[in-house]
């Protein structure tokens, strides 16, 4: 049924990869991207396809065996890296709830009452420290990446995300009007937790590039003004990719969402090098393209509602598109249009990569 996946002899090229990212090598093949796969789609692929025992981490023998079939599958699935993040475990109020897709509990961030709403609750608050942080697993991908890959990876969240989150959406929103110092105190103090945790992210000799996550978006706007956007979250994403830069790498967004106010703000003075997560409903990948593609790399465009509701048949004819048109123009990669949840069909998620290897 699958032609071209697993992989049997995989020659992976992260140096490559990254030049046709950033425009440097001519785009002679259209490389595989993604920003998470979840486990509920990977584990019967390794399971079948890898045939490897699947390892449910449980001590840090048990997680060395879990990575290295993460490993494995971006191996054999054809990618030039290997993606996965991590964070700072801020202390945020969660709803959870049953995964409709798998039996997986999901939780889901409280949008009207969050852990800081005042100055009080911003003394009381449990900052974390990055030196408490266990690296282990960033570390442990970086020193077993097998021959040509590389590895991605970032904070796992960006500030909106952990500033709406911590405040909620909602007492963010009211906070932008009725305490706009307390707003500006707890994203300066995340941005300087996210900061030092970076300095050590970017020490890791085989990080190729930083794929930053942070929905700013929704399906009309952003989330909060654009001017609130470019006052208390922008100039730390600026600050992430000019330390980023200095190390010689490149620093790509991953964000939801319709955030065309401030594309231009985050490619000319933010200075991110490629965009990922798009949605056919906001702006389908090819006319994101047509309009930012001289400029920066465009990551991804598969929609999910094709992936997640389609068929293989559909996901192979959306995911060729893309190929022949985006491709064609260089600086881009095939994948999802955000990622790889639960509820994507395995045999969907195959047709894309399988698909995507033909050449």
């Amino acid at each position: 049924m699958w032609e071209h996946v697993p992989v049997k002899h995989p020659k992976p090229d992260a140096s490559e990869f990254i030049g046709i990212l950033m425009g440097r090598v001519p785009q002679h093949r259209t490389p595989l991207v993604e920003y998470i796969v979840d486990d509920v789609v990977m584990r019967p692929i390794v399971e079948n396809l890898l045939e490897r025992q699947w390892v449910v981490p449980k001590d840090r023998e048990s997680l060395k065996a879990h990575l290295d079939n993460f490993i494995e599958f971006w191996y054999r699935m054809g990618y030039d890296f290997v993606r996965l993040e991590i964070g700072l475990p801020f202390k945020e109020n969660r709803l959870i709830t049953q995964d409709p897709a798998s039996d997986k509990m999901r939780a889901w961030t409280d949008e009207h009452q969050g852990a800081i709403s005042n100055w009080e609750d911003f003394e009381c608050y449990p900052w974390p420290k990055v030196e408490d942080v266990d690296f282990f697993v960033l570390e442990y991908i970086n020193s077993h990446l097998p021959e040509g890959m590389g590895f991605i990876s970032c904070h796992a969240a960006g500030i909106f995300e952990h500033l709406s989150w911590i405040m909620s959406l909602e007492g963010l929103s009211l906070a932008l009007y009725d305490n706009p110092e307390l707003v500006e105190a707890v994203s300066n103090k995340i941005g300087e937790l996210i900061t030092k945790f970076y300095e050590h992210l970017l020490q890791l000799e085989n990080l190729v590039a930083v794929l930053q996550g942070d929905d700013m978006g929704f399906r009309t706007g952003t989330l909060i003004s654009p001017d609130a956007l470019r006052k208390y979250i922008l100039p730390w994403h600026k600050r992430w990719a000019e330390m980023t830069h200095r190390r010689g790498i490149p620093y790509f967004l991953h964000s939801c969402g319709n955030i065309t106010a401030i594309m231009d703000d985050l490619i000319n003075d933010v200075g991110i090098d490629g965009k990922h997560s798009f949605e056919d409903a906001i702006i389908p990948v090819e006319e994101f393209q047509s309009l930012y593609g001289d400029r920066i790399a465009v990551l991804g465009g598969v929609d999910l509602n094709i992936l997640g509701a389609g068929t293989p048949e559909m996901v192979r004819k959306r995911t060729r598109k893309l190929i022949e048109t985006c491709g064609s123009k260089g600086r881009f990669a095939i994948g999802s249009g955000n990622s790889i949840p639960t509820y994507v069909p395995v045999e969907n998620y195959l047709a894309m990569i399988d698909e995507a290897l033909k050449g």
